[in-house]
């Protein structure tokens, strides 16, 4: 039949959508400006952390989400054009999940994050539908002190995201 190789072609297409992994971020973390926030991507059951490259990218209010970086190993990462180094990305194989880490928090800072991953083996991408917020709190009640909080939230995939 001239339609089977069609037919086994859109299967094997679909089967391999539904193998993809899901991306889940926590619901909030608090850290203060100059320190570290360590942003995780964890990867559903079944799928290793180290068969894929995530990708981390930020976007502001009316802003497209803009690159930050690819992470796979120490010796198989890039930084995005004009990120400072203070933006890193790592793994926790433990915990199954992709890092960004960003140290010396700082106002600008304040954005949405999103993370992504790439398996080079099968050529698929998967982004997270979930995204962090990086806000500033009230100042405590000592001046200068002020807590810099992320929090994740539903939110469409955002549209736009394109990266080495």
């Amino acid at each position: 039949m001239a339609w089977t190789p069609l037919l086994l072609a859109l299967l094997s297409l679909c089967t391999g959508s539904l193998s993809q992994p899901v991306l889940t971020q926590p619901p909030s973390l608090s850290a203060s400006p100059g320190a570290t926030a360590r942003l995780t991507c964890t990867l559903s059951s079944g799928f290793n952390v180290g068969s894929y490259h995530i990708r981390s990218f930020q976007q502001k209010p009316g802003s497209p989400p803009r690159y930050l970086l690819r992470f796979y190993s120490d010796s198989n990462k890039h930084q995005g054009s004009g990120v400072p180094s203070r933006f890193s990305g790592s793994k926790d194989a433990l915990a199954n999940a992709g890092l960004l880490l960003i140290s010396g928090l700082q106002p600008e800072d304040e954005a949405d994050y999103y993370c992504h991953t790439y398996d080079g083996n099968s050529k698929t991408y998967t982004v997270v539908q979930t995204h962090r917020e990086v806000r500033q709190k009230p100042p405590l009640r000592s001046p200068g002190q002020t807590r810099t909080l992320l929090e994740a939230s539903q939110s469409p995939t955002p549209s736009g995201l394109s990266a080495p």
